[in-house]
């Protein structure tokens, strides 16, 4: 991807939710007049450059790891900066164009005390919600997702000749492939800027029968309105996956998670009736391929750490405390 000929060198070149105040979501794909997803005709290849999106997204994972290690002394702004290499005005407009907030705002929702207080917050909302018979605690921010789900003998002999269309875009979080079907998305999963070939190989083994299509440009809509819906309309939206009953059970109850809510393991097994199961949850929750829709990543250790993550900890930190700086933004 080019930049803009009126970009100034160094400027910086990222998600501006300052720029997109929408009626679903806070957030915007502001681009200096470039669309969310910029997709490349050659997935299979030319992966040696990263595009300024990548390099950004890259700079605020550097952040966010420096952030944690040091969140006990609280750094300063010129101290973040230095770390990943920019000046300090560009490193306040990283954060303030991608998250809505200041770094040193954004490091209080990476904090324990934070996942804590809004782990009984979350778990509190939901037990009213189930008690009144209602789906969930629905909120501003809120996808309306709803799953079919087979067993996978019925998933391999549906899927046989059936076609998949498929795209690489790019996220807040970095790129991500997508695959979906006449049935819904079936895949979703973040990929590395030396990982696409990898992932597409990847995805055409996971279904051998399938004829798989890219699809560019309908990939990169249905990414829109993945992560910028503009109306409830695009916010509807349909999966199909495949797993054991149990499997299909833990990713119903992710389902019902809102928008920067979070939940410790233990607390989404009680939630299914099942106290015991933490540990069978976390394994279902770890199976999960459909990210960011089937919310896994609100699932942390009771302890308030974010714990492992399938697609990386550190893009865990970083979807979540999004989560919470737009869910935030909007009160305000």
């Amino acid at each position: 991807m080019q930049p803009p000929a009126s970009r100034a060198p160094g400027a910086v070149l990222f998600w501006d939710c300052r720029k997109a105040r929408c009626k679903n979501r806070v957030g915007s794909a502001a681009f200096a007049g470039y669309s969310l997803c910029m997709f490349s005709n050659e997935l299979t290849g030319g992966e040696s450059r990263m595009s300024d999106a990548d390099e950004n997204y890259a700079r605020v994972e550097r952040a966010i790891r420096f952030l944690r290690a040091h969140h006990a002394e609280q750094p300063e702004l010129r101290d973040l900066a230095a770390h990943i290499d920019l000046s300090e005005s560009h490193t306040q407009r990283l954060f303030s164009q991608w998250a809505g907030i200041s770094p040193k705002r954004f490091l209080q929702f990476l904090t324990v005390e934070h996942a804590k207080r809004r782990m009984g917050q979350t778990a509190h909302l939901l037990g009213l919600s189930l008690d009144a018979g209602l789906s969930g605690p629905g909120r501003l921010h809120d996808l309306f997702v709803s799953m079919e789900a087979m067993s996978p003998g019925e998933f391999r002999q549906a899927a046989a000749g059936m076609a998949i269309h498929y795209g690489i875009g790019e996220t807040p979080f970095g790129h991500a492939l997508i695959a979906s079907t006449p049935r819904g998305v079936c895949h979703l999963s973040f990929v590395g800027p030396q990982e696409k070939k990898l992932a597409v190989t990847a995805l055409r083994q996971a279904w051998p029968e399938a004829c798989l299509e890219e699809d560019a440009s309908g990939s990169a809509a249905l990414l829109n309105r993945v992560f910028t819906p503009q109306s409830e309309d695009d916010a509807r939206l349909s999966l199909w996956v495949s797993g054991t009953n149990f499997q299909i059970q833990v990713w119903r109850a992710l389902l019902q998670v809102p928008f920067a809510g979070l939940l410790s393991y233990q607390q989404l097994a009680g939630l299914l009736g099942r106290p015991s199961a933490a540990r069978a949850v976390g394994g279902a929750v770890a199976r999960n391929r459909v990210a960011y829709l089937i919310p896994c990543h609100r699932i942390l250790r009771r302890s308030g750490e974010f714990g492992v993550y399938h697609w990386g900890t550190i893009r865990k930190a970083a979807i979540c405390g999004w989560e919470a700086a737009n869910a935030h933004t909007d009160k305000t």
